[in-house]
């Protein structure tokens, strides 16, 4: 909710045109801070933003809150830094490489030196190697290995050059509908949208297929080589994911679907009855 003009904040003056209580939406993620907070560090983006006099030359979003156009989950943690000017990660943490970028952005060199490979000992990283985001894959920063429970295995020298550091793995995709029956359960049928379509596998395969439209935000620390089972996509076509999985160079290697009868209206004759379908895909 918008904080138009909070009440006990420090209104603006002639030296200082910002309210001392700030709301920020960093790509499509709102956060409130204190102006102090944003000009802690000198020289930095947030630092030149939040200290000029033309406060009408920021951009801001459609509810008057300042907008910054990056990514509005890795932002916690510049907003973090900006406190007390110290670092601290969640354990395992898989994004190394582009919360560095995001600290070169706004120009926090400090920062930038805490995320450096060399110096990950200092900081919160050093417990716990960080292996290289999904987004940009290294040759041989997974150890081949065999399939031998499906009969195959990674792809050899000679593959394509399309499929040329790809990894083997399952993806399993799963989701539940309901639908109502009536006494002529052919004719009668009435079906409901899917809800959801949840996504089960190794994190970097789901982050590869999916990109954007994987929803992370119930499992945002996963490490690109765990495995979860509480990813979610952001649409809800079947097809849609069908054709991104199929493009990844998956194919569906097996599916099953359970239905069960809700509950029965007692004035008539129809039933709700919900199903549970799951589609596993799988790429050598």
């Amino acid at each position: 909710m918008a904080l138009a003009e909070p009440a006990g904040c420090a209104k603006p003056g002639e030296d200082n045109p910002f309210p001392d209580i700030i709301e920020l939406n960093v790509g499509g993620q709102v956060y409130i801070t204190r102006h102090p907070t944003l000009v802690s560090v000198p020289g930095s983006l947030l630092w030149e933003m939040f200290t000029q006099k033309n406060v009408r030359s920021l951009a801001r979003d459609s509810k008057g809150r300042f907008f910054v156009d990056r990514d509005g989950f890795l932002f916690r943690y510049i907003l973090d830094y900006m406190r007390d000017q110290q670092l601290v990660l969640p354990e395992h943490f898989p994004e190394r490489s582009r919360l560095q970028r995001e600290a070169e952005y706004f120009m926090l060199p400090e920062l930038v030196k805490m995320l450096a490979p060399k110096l990950s000992k200092q900081n919160s990283l050093g417990d716990d190697p960080c292996q290289s985001d999904p987004e940009e894959p290294s040759p041989g920063a997974e150890p081949a290995r065999s399939l031998s429970s499906a009969g195959a295995a990674l792809p050899s020298a000679g593959a394509a050059a399309g499929t040329e550091g790809r990894r083997a793995g399952f993806i399993t995709i799963g989701y539940r509908g309901s639908y109502t029956l009536g006494r002529d359960s052919q004719t009668d049928a009435k079906f409901r949208r899917v809800a959801r379509i949840m996504v089960c596998g190794k994190t970097s395969l789901a982050k590869e297929v999916f990109g954007e439209t994987l929803n992370e935000s119930r499992d945002p620390d996963r490490p690109p080589e765990r495995y979860t089972s509480r990813y979610y996509l952001k649409f809800t076509f079947l097809e849609q994911a069908f054709d991104k999985l199929a493009d990844a160079g998956f194919h569906m290697v097996a599916c099953n679907s359970t239905g069960t009868c809700a509950f029965a209206h007692d004035q008539t004759d129809d039933r709700i009855w919900t199903s549970y379908t799951e589609y596993v895909f799988y790429r050598e």
